[in-house]
């Protein structure tokens, strides 16, 4: 077991800590093994995830020691963009409560995420130019996706950082809270999903994640699974039978009156 990513079952979803506060959570092997195991049991388990960081930060970056060593091949095996697109890919939401740092590859694990929810002490943004090499593990696609082309650009090409207040206005999170109240908007998310019907949420992110080539063909297909299902036909039946009880009680009342 890791002792770099606390995992911790609250019922509705997964809050999964990055826990190097000494490093600022930068993220190293250890860590990227630990998330790949993670995915491994949300890819069955299939529950919400949210990610977070211990000591004030959510992840620093990629652990610029280990990263100094690694070579070509390195490289070539994506190390860090695998984990993060296997985090991107999995079956239910993952949320991302942003604090302090989350920068470089920090930054792209927050990117992966389909809901970021920041703190004032925000700073988020992709410096690795200063240090000679790309944003490669997904800031290149994804960025420009969440806050468009223009700043995507900028931030990329020049590794301005963005604080809490600007990655608000520009829609890289959804909104800017304390940290406890982050966390507990987190949960809030995590419970409404649990709430919902697990297949019709993850046919939503599929469609999300699918290319714009799909479209509109993969809403007809994932809708037609949906429209045989009895969970449809249970919900359905459950809610035109609240608001036929609701209208009765309505109608009652104003005869009463």
């Amino acid at each position: 077991m890791s002792t770099s990513l606390r995992i911790e079952d609250r019922g509705s979803h997964l809050l999964a800590t990055l826990d190097r506060p000494e490093k600022r959570n930068a993220i190293d092997q250890e860590l990227v093994d630990a998330l790949h195991a993670l995915c491994a049991r949300l890819e069955v388990e299939r529950r919400t995830l949210v990610l977070a960081g211990s000591g004030g930060d959510f992840a620093a970056g990629a652990d610029i020691a280990q990263l100094r060593e690694r070579r070509a091949p390195d490289a070539l095996a994506g190390i860090n963009t695998r984990c993060f697109q296997r985090i991107r890919a999995l079956p239910m939401p993952v949320i991302a409560v942003l604090e302090g740092y989350a920068l470089g590859g920090g930054a792209e694990l927050a990117y992966a995420a389909d809901i970021r929810i920041g703190t004032p002490s925000l700073t988020i943004g992709n410096p690795e130019t200063g240090l000679g090499i790309i944003a490669a593990a997904g800031a290149t696609w994804r960025l420009p996706q969440i806050v468009g082309d223009a700043l995507a650009a900028e931030m990329l090409l020049t590794g301005r950082l963005l604080d809490a207040a600007e990655a608000l206005a520009a829609g890289l999170v959804s909104a800017v809270l304390e940290p406890e109240a982050a966390l507990a908007r987190a949960t809030e998310i995590a419970e409404r999903i649990a709430k919902l019907d697990p297949a019709a949420t993850q046919a939503t992110k599929r469609t999300l994640l699918a290319p714009a080539s799909a479209h509109p063909a993969i809403e007809l297909q994932e809708q037609a699974v949906l429209f045989e299902s009895d969970e449809k036909q249970r919900r359905m039946t459950a809610f035109l039978e609240r608001r036929s009880r609701s209208t009765g009680a309505a109608t009652e009342g104003k005869a009463r009156r």
